[in-house]
């Protein structure tokens, strides 16, 4: 098995080598290399006993914003503890070499793939060390600039001093849509590339993983490297079982 995928790896590295446009779309697996906890598994100690739709959905935080508010501040000091890992690297500096060449479409919003140099990455999911303001300002458009978040005062949450405005984590809860913008760019990215690397996801969340089906229908050649079977195993052309560590810079490098 290990020659085999020795041998696939080769020609993947042949694949990338011959494309123009690629896609590196990244999902949780990779960020847990860093040492970032999957979702659910940061459910550990107090907040063991919460469901997910008691953390991360609106009607939660309407309902018990300091407690939200501090599970996500606990996640943001674990996420803030690691660091980008070889297969992150390894993107990053494939964009420096080859500027235009290749798009980050990410599910993760760890920041990662920024912390170690890649550049306008599409983080299908939000950002979790960015802020957003939970409503509109009822005070935008009668002579007042609305929320800034400059004035925002400290609380769990901050909130806006001028209307009381909460200030809530910058990343897609259930239930919601994903960033228009970033989602519209990404389909885009996946419909022209000649390439979609698929590291680190296990498929099962749609949209984002309807991305790897519409590169593939677009006729691009699509790869997955995971360490664990995926749903889009069969979408693919190839699937590199391995971790992104030790595979990227293999694929990616000079």
């Amino acid at each position: 098995m290990q020659g085999e995928t020795e041998i696939d790896a080769a020609e993947a590295r042949a694949w990338v080598r011959a494309a123009q446009r690629l896609v590196v779309f990244s999902g949780a697996g990779m960020s847990a290399e860093s040492g970032v906890p999957t979702f659910r598994g940061a459910q550990t100690g107090l907040w063991a006993r919460f469901r997910p739709e008691e953390l991360a959905t609106e009607d939660a935080f309407r309902a018990h914003p300091g407690r939200v508010w501090d599970w996500y501040s606990e996640r943001r000091a674990q996420v803030a503890r690691v660091e980008p890992n070889a297969g992150h690297r390894a993107v990053a500096e494939f964009q420096r070499r080859h500027p235009g060449r290749l798009t980050v479409v990410t599910q993760n919003v760890d920041g990662l793939h920024q912390r170690a140099g890649s550049t306008d990455v599409l983080a299908l999911h939000g950002n979790l060390f960015e802020n957003r303001w939970l409503d509109p300002c009822p005070l935008a458009g009668r002579g007042a600039s609305g929320c800034a978040a400059a004035r925002a005062e400290p609380g769990r949450p901050p909130r806006c001093a001028q209307c009381g405005n909460a200030l809530r984590p910058a990343v897609v809860w259930f239930g919601e849509m994903l960033p228009e913008h970033a989602l519209a760019r990404a389909e885009q990215a996946a419909a022209a590339c000649d390439l979609m690397l698929v590291v680190g996801t296990s498929g099962q969340v749609w949209p984002a993983a309807g991305l790897v089906h519409a590169a593939r229908a677009a006729g691009a050649q699509v790869v997955v490297v995971n360490s664990a079977p995926s749903e889009l195993d069969s979408v693919a052309q190839m699937v590199l079982c391995g971790t992104s560590a030790r595979l990227l810079p293999r694929l990616l490098g000079a």
